[in-house]
Formats: C-alpha cells, sequence, structure tokens
C-alpha cells in the first residue's frame, strides 16, 4: 500500500483542503517532507487515521476531537491508496482504491458512503476500507518524536486483538513503547543462528551489514551462537541507541506482518516520521536516512522535519522513486453458460472424491447417446433436461448449497447423497452399471469403487448400518479396473469383516496394485495372514503419491487389542500409519488424552482428527460426562503429545476443545490457546480470544 492523496474537512490546523504525492508515468516519490510544525503532525495523524481505518479508533487512546475546528461538524476524511496485489487485494481487484471516514459526535468512525464522496475522482474504485483488519494488508507503520522502548515488558504473541495499533499509537500518545530492542534481537538470533530460518537470518544479516556500514555500529558478533545481546545493547553509546529504536521497531513489525516472506524488510508500506530530528542527531541525520532508504527499499516515507533539519537532508533522496503497483490482471469474460437442448447436468456439490453415483448416472445417459455435463458445488445453469444433484455430507455448508439449487431449479432438480436420504438408491439398472471415468478425468489411471459393502457393527454413530446393512461382495476386480488399471480408490465400508477378505486381499498383492483403503481398515479382523499380505501391497494416500496405511479408533476401549494387531505389521519409524480419530460423539477427555498417548507409543503412527456430525435423525453427541478428571492436568498432558507429522489436523481438535472448555468454565486455558498460535496464524490470537469473550456475552444476553 501507498498513499496517494489525503482530503481533510474541518482539521483544526490543517482546516479544509487536499494532500497528495507527486506521480507520474507509474511512480510517486519514495521520501516526501512535510513541515515540522504544528500542521504537519496534524496531517500526518490524518493520514494515520486513514490508514488505520476505524476499527481502532475507539482504542486509540487519543480524543479525535482535538483535531476538529469547528466541534459541531464532524471531521470528513478522503483518501486514495494505490495496493499491491496479492498483499492488499486480489490479482483481479483495483490497484487504486478510495473511501473515506467521518468522526462523529461520539467519537465513533463510520465509513464514508460512495454517494458521500465529494472529492474522489468519479472512475476511482469506491469501497468500504479494509485498512483496520488482518495483519499484512495496509501495511503502515508511524512514530511520533518521543520514542521509548520497553525493556523486559515487550509482547509478541498478538494476544491483543488490536495489536496493530502498536505499529502508529506513539504519532498519537507520548507514553506508548515501542519495540524492546534487545528482546527483538533474541529472537533474531534464536530464530536465524541458531534454528536456521532463513528470514531471521537473512534480516539479522542485514542489520549487521547496515549497521555497521551507516551508522558505524560494532555488530562483529552479532551473528555468533553465544552473543550476548544485553551487553551488545547496553555497550552502544546512547545515541546510537536512540536512532536505531525506530528502525528494529519497524523491523519487527515487518517479520510479523510478513511471516511467509523470505524478505521481510523488502516488502511495501508506508512510513510515517514525526520530527526523527529531535531523536537523531544533526551528525548521523543524513546517514541514518541513508540507512533507511537501504534497509527499507520499497517502504514510502513521509517525515516532518524543521527547516534546519531539511537542509541537511541528504538530497540524493529527493531523486528516489517507488513504482506503483500494476494494473489488475482481468480474466476473460466467459459468456453465460447455457447447455444445449437435451442435456443432463450433474452436480457434485460437497464430494472429496470423484462422485461414484454420477459417474454411473454418466454412463447410462451417455450410452443413450445424451450429452451429460458435471459442475461443482452450488452451479446455476440454465437450459439442462434434466438436473441431478449428489450430496454426500449433512454439513451446515452443504445444506446451504442445497437450499441455493432448490431456489433456482425448482422442481427440475433430482436430489440424492448421503447428506439428503440414506437410504435412497440408484435404480439398479444403473447402480450395475460401470463408471464413467470421462466424467473426471482428474482420475487419470486411478479406479475407485466397492469391492464390497457393508460391516457387521452397529455403531450408533455410522451410517454404514442403516445405507449398507451386513457384508457383502459387490463387484470385482475385472469390473473395476477398467484398462487395465493398477491403482484402486476402494471404497468398502469394511473390507476386512467379509469372509473373503483374505483372498480378495491376496489378489491385489498378485495384480501388484497400489491401493488407496479410503475408509480405513479394521484392526480388529487382522490377523498374521491379513498383516502380512497387507504389507505385500502398497497402501497409498488417494493422490497415490506416498504410501500410507489407514486404520481408525474412535474410542479408548481394546488398545491391547489393537496394539497386538498394529504388532503384526513390524510397522518402523519410516512408516506413514494414519489412524482417524472421532471426537466429539462419546468419549471424554481423558480418553481423548489415553487415545492420542497410546497412538504416539505406535512406531510410525500419527492422528487425524475428525469431529462427530450427526446425521439427519442420528445419535446425538453425548458429552455430559467430558470433563470427568482434572481438566486442567488433562489438557496440560494432551498438549505436550505431539506427533512427527499432521499437527495441522490435531489444531481442528485443540480449537474446539478450548472453546468447549470456556463454555464451560468461563475462561481460557492459556496454554491451550497458546499451543492453537505457536505456529499458525499467529497474528489471529488476540481475534480468536475477543471473540470467545464476545460470543459469551451474546449467549448470556439470549439466555435472559
Amino acid at each position: 500500500m501507498y498513499i496517494l492523496r489525503v482530503h481533510h474537512d474541518n482539521a483544526r490546523r490543517n482546516d479544509t483542503g487536499t494532500w497528495g504525492v507527486h506521480y507520474a508515468r507509474g511512480k510517486i516519490r519514495k521520501w516526501t517532507l512535510l513541515p515540522g510544525g504544528e500542521a504537519g503532525r496534524e496531517l500526518l495523524r490524518l493520514i494515520a487515521l486513514t490508514c488505520a481505518g476505524p476499527r481502532f479508533l475507539q482504542n486509540l487512546s487519543f480524543d479525535p476531537h482535538r483535531m476538529e475546528r469547528n466541534t459541531l461538524l464532524p471531521l470528513h476524511l478522503e483518501f486514495i491508496l494505490a495496493t499491491h496485489a496479492p498483499i492488499d487485494r486480489k490479482k483481479t481487484g483495483a490497484n487504486f482504491l478510495g473511501s473515506g471516514i467521518e468522526i462523529g459526535d461520539d467519537q465513533t468512525a463510520r465509513v464514508v458512503m460512495r454517494a458521500e464522496c465529494r472529492q474522489l475522482p468519479r472512475l476511482c474504485a469506491i469501497r468500504p476500507p479494509a485498512v483496520g483488519s488482518g495483519n499484512t494488508a495496509f501495511f503502515f507503520l508511524g512514530y511520533g518524536p518521543e520514542l521509548t522502548p520497553h525493556h523486559g515488558t515487550d509482547s509478541f504473541d498478538f494476544s491483543d486483538p488490536h495489536f496493530r495499533l502498536m505499529r502508529f499509537q506513539t504519532l498519537f500518545n507520548t507514553e506508548a513503547r515501542v519495540t524492546d530492542p534487545v528482546a527483538l534481537l533474541e529472537r533474531l538470533q534464536y530464530r536465524g543462528v541458531l534454528r536456521s530460518r532463513f528470514p531471521a537470518l537473512q534480516t539479522l544479516g542485514c542489520f549487521c551489514r547496515l549497521f555497521k556500514k551507516h551508522l558505524g555500529v560494532a555488530t562483529r558478533c552479532w551473528m555468533e551462537r553465544n552473543c550476548d545481546f544485553n551487553g551488545e545493547w547496553a555497550a552502544l553509546p546512547p545515541a546510537q541507541k536512540r536512532v536505531l529504536v525506530p528502525i528494529l521497531d519497524a523491523a519487527r513489525h515487518l517479520i510479523d506482518a510478513f511471516p511467509r516472506s523470505g524478505t521481510p524488510l523488502g516488502m511495501p508500506g508506508v512510513m510515517l516520521l514525526d520530527r526523527p530530528d529531535r531523536y537523531c542527531p544533526p551528525a548521523l541525520f543524513p546517514r541514518w536516512i541513508a540507512l533507511l532508504d537501504n534497509l527499507f527499499p520499497n517502504i514510502q516515507f513521509l517525515i516532518t522535519l524543521t527547516t534546519r533539519a531539511r537542509s541537511i537532508f541528504p538530497v540524493s533522496m529527493y531523486r528516489r522513486l517507488l513504482p506503483l503497483p500494476p494494473p489488475p490482471v482481468l480474466p476473460e469474460r466467459k459468456p453465460r453458460a447455457r447447455l444445449r437442448r437435451g442435456t443432463i447436468l450433474l452436480l457434485d456439490v460437497d464430494s472429496r472424491l470423484p462422485n461414484l453415483a454420477l459417474m454411473k448416472l454418466s454412463r447410462y445417459y451417455s450410452e443413450q447417446g445424451r450429452r451429460v455435463v458435471l459442475a461443482r458445488k452450488d452451479s446455476f445453469i440454465k437450459g439442462a433436461e434434466l438436473v441431478y444433484a449428489s450430496c454426500v455430507f449433512s454439513s451446515p455448508a452443504s445444506a446451504n448449497r442445497i437450499r441455493k439449487l432448490k431456489e433456482y431449479y425448482g422442481e427440475s432438480l433430482i436430489l440424492g447423497g448421503s447428506g439428503i436420504d440414506i437410504r435412497a438408491r440408484l435404480p439398479l439398472a444403473i447402480e450395475d452399471l460401470p463408471p464413467d471415468y470421462t466424467l473426471y478425468p482428474e482420475l487419470g489411471d486411478r479406479a475407485i469403487g466397492f469391492l464390497t459393502r457393508g460391516c457387521p457393527f452397529r455403531c450408533p454413530f455410522c451410517i454404514v448400518p442403516v445405507k449398507e446393512g451386513k457384508p457383502r461382495r459387490v463387484s470385482d476386480f475385472d469390473s473395476l479396473l477398467q484398462k487395465r488399471r493398477k491403482k484402486l480408490i476402494l471404497l468398502d465400508d469394511n473390507i476386512l469383516s467379509h469372509p473373503q477378505a483374505g483372498d480378495l486381499l491376496e489378489e491385489m498383492a498378485r495384480r501388484d496394485l497400489q491401493v488407496n483403503f479410503t475408509q480405513t481398515l479394521d484392526l480388529r479382523f487382522v490377523d498374521k495372514e491379513k498383516a502380512r499380505i497387507l504389507r505385500r501391497i502398497c497402501c497409498a494416500n488417494t493422490q497415490f503419491t506416498r504410501r500410507v496405511y489407514h486404520f481408525s479408533l474412535n474410542d479408548a476401549r481394546n488398545l491391547d487389542t489393537v496394539r497386538r494387531a498394529y504388532g503384526m505389521f513390524g510397522f518402523t519409524t519410516r512408516d506413514n500409519v494414519e489412524f482417524v480419530c472421532m471426537y466429539g460423539y462419546s468419549t471424554g477427555l481423558a480418553e481423548d488424552v489415553e487415545r492420542f498417548r497410546f497412538l504416539r507409543s505406535l512406531p510410525g503412527a500419527y492422528v487425524f482428527v475428525q469431529e462427530y456430525r450427526p446425521i439427519p435423525g442420528g445419535s446425538p453427541a453425548r458429552l455430559s460426562d467430558f470433563w470427568r478428571g482434572d481438566a486442567d492436568m488433562l489438557i496440560d498432558e494432551l498438549i505436550t503429545i505431539l506427533f512427527p507429522q499432521n499437527m495441522k489436523s490435531m489444531e481442528k481438535y485443540y480449537r474446539w476443545l478450548s472453546e468447549f472448555y470456556f463454555r464451560t468454565y468461563g475462561k481460557l486455558h492459556r496454554r491451550l490457546v497458546d499451543t492453537i498460535f505457536r505456529y499458525n496464524q499467529r497474528d489471529r490470537k488476540g481475534i480468536y480470544i475477543a471473540s470467545l469473550y464476545e460470543r459469551a456475552v451474546e449467549s448470556h444476553v439470549e439466555n435472559e
């Protein structure tokens, strides 16, 4: 993001007017100097308000009415930003954005609607600003003339949902603190030097090189593993410390804002500097400006300076230019879809795998000479003679898609699938047909289907007993493996429970098939012979990119039986063995911890967690005794059970558990929340915590 223009109305010092940077031929000046008095400071604050957006105003610890000339009228701001893709917008979004905010009598800010914008060009894209959201988009920093760093009190964990305020609050509040320089340098040393993480290593290397070059800072030991940054910082002259404080703070926020960038200091943004000559002595000032210019090559600087400070500002900086982001890449507009008369439209609402029922419907109508078209999710296409929609899951998202499809297609829509009716069946004339593989060309050389259907158990949480019944043979290998395919996605509910399971496995091994047992293998039916054959079979994931075995463990009963069966395979830590673990049905926290602890003891095993979602009319969750035992102690143990892979999946369970804990006890389990946000979406931590409290308040109000 770059600032191009700000129009202000009813400002105390600047009254009504328009400020803008000079830009031509697709470039803007990197350095823009503003007057160093009260008017210049107010202009920086007005720019900061536009960049921050209305969300943070009430938490700013600053009364915006101090900036109004006439307190009976609102402070009205309109602005134009240059936005970068994909940081601030999608690649197809406008590269120039116009918007505005207005601050009323109650100190709250509201978005200025398009019709209320008086100064923005007609052709400029105008929409409500999202500048106050997220962590990465619309990045800007602001620094006042007095900067006091934290000393042992800084927090880097994003617990505050308004953490973006730290990026510019010193412009408005002289008591606000900036980054603890020692803490930041120690974090960079740990991540870069000790853990060899490229962004931190590259950033610390830039500091060492440029701090020494421009300011003469002694950085010779900063890249060493045993560097004592407390001692190094204490040994620096006071003048060097003062000028390094805003630079280190800016680097900290760039690293936080762009965690996936290998070179975060090179990302675009805006930096507002109010009277830096008050903490940067004249002898260092030109070199300090050159350091900022080199260290942050794509930052736009707006800086207020006195006349004296301007006289020592490096002349070469006036010639520095920044390229404006290029125009959006607009996709080719496709004509509105309309099908040829007589076409059969098949809608795959929510399948994660190719939908076998739709493939058989395609075969049926294709053999009649009819044209068949497949569409995904909630597609709305005119002209179809018949429309079949298959819904596999009974999730809220799938239900919403079905509702939209019904509204659009009306009576012509034919619905089916387990998410609609678990007892519904294709007519036998269609069910017995081989699937049409042309419907899903992405299958490539993979076959898909059933050898057996059904399961002998009647688990109340499962649809198989109602939908499929007892185990039975429904197909053979020759029917499934069309065109001599060697990869088979097997959808069988519980193939090992079939009396002929051993023969089926032996034939897979003899044919040298790669098999994905999608619905997992039941260890209760494993013996030494079956284990030996399964080790001969190349068991794989659905994409057949690696070998993996799929089992399930939905409770903590019979763990000794599971361990014995598991031991028959002779797995080692080099194997990939995934256990699907359902939660949120009838197991308590103690049982969940016992399951995960047990699986962690098995060589090669890891978990894929799956939340229980009842089917329509299915058994409700039974969680009344979930918290039996010492909940805090059990959670503390849970978060120490780490698997060598797929911990992203466990994060789903952590989130569910955290919210359940909060609803039950009315408080956070802080260590659990810290674990959730230790590696992923760290900037969302404060927003997540705030949302828990907001939902609790809403629930309390509804109950009253």
